[in-house]
């Protein structure tokens, strides 16, 4: 494998579980500063908020 590809798959690894631990932290109430760092995390970010039921 070459080494741009492991490296995007490293990054999506890292990716994936910064979400998960934000979306922790939303159900713990800290809905509007977690949203912001999850729309500059990733450009997907619109599409797992809507499905989460998430709002600003």
């Amino acid at each position: 494998m070459g080494t741009e590809r492991t490296r995007e798959l490293r990054r999506r690894r890292h990716r994936k579980k910064k979400i998960t631990k934000l979306l922790a932290r939303v159900k713990k109430g800290d809905n509007s500063v977690v949203l912001e760092k999850l729309r500059l995390l990733t450009p997907g970010a619109s599409t797992i908020i809507a499905e989460k039921g998430l709002t600003k």
